[in-house]
């Protein structure tokens, strides 16, 4: 059986989950509402602030799905109350950013500014010049949106300029050989 799939969810306070009679689930929370199609060969359980996703079968395709829609059920009750986010770090002479409103302007070493609007549900917060936060309910959309951020100026080996996750160790190496 696979382990993340049989993992009950707990659902906090203040929390609500919808199930439709086709597998259409809604969680409803503090920072907002999700929505999220469920095969519709799969149980959901719902009792005692737990949700639990029980499969039909022990067939290959099945026990593909199971972890995945158990996964998808978790960031969206994680979203709506505690939400997600994700750093970035510019790094090199002259890059930075600012935020104006919904719009983050990206100086990364071009002879034009990038400019990224925020989609619904999703804030950018900058920190300092040099620090990008982009914080949202939905992990896919934050995690996509700072995948997009970090593909501007990727961090380059030699120097390690570029715009990176917090955390990320980027392999350095060495510069052309002397004789």
């Amino acid at each position: 059986m696979s382990r993340i799939g049989k993992m009950p969810i707990p659902v906090p306070n203040g929390v609500t989950v919808t199930i439709s009679k086709e597998n259409f689930v809604t969680v409803k929370g503090p920072k907002g509402t999700l929505s999220q199609q469920i095969g519709k060969e799969f149980t959901l359980n719902q009792e005692d602030g737990h949700l639990n996703v029980v499969r039909p079968s022990d067939s290959k395709p099945h026990k593909s799905k199971h972890g995945l829609y158990r996964s998808l059920l978790n960031n969206m009750v994680v979203g709506v109350t505690d939400g997600f986010e994700k750093t970035l770090e510019i790094i090199g002479t002259g890059y930075r950013a600012q935020v104006e409103g919904k719009t983050l302007t990206l100086n990364a070493g071009y002879s034009h500014p990038v400019i990224f609007t925020a989609p619904d549900g999703i804030t950018f917060e900058t920190p300092n010049a040099t620090t990008v936060v982009v914080k949202g309910i939905d992990k896919q959309v934050v995690g996509n949106l700072a995948a997009d951020i970090r593909a501007v100026r990727e961090p380059e080996p030699y120097l390690g300029k570029g715009i990176r996750y917090k955390g990320e160790h980027v392999r350095r190496k060495e510069g052309k050989a002397g004789k």
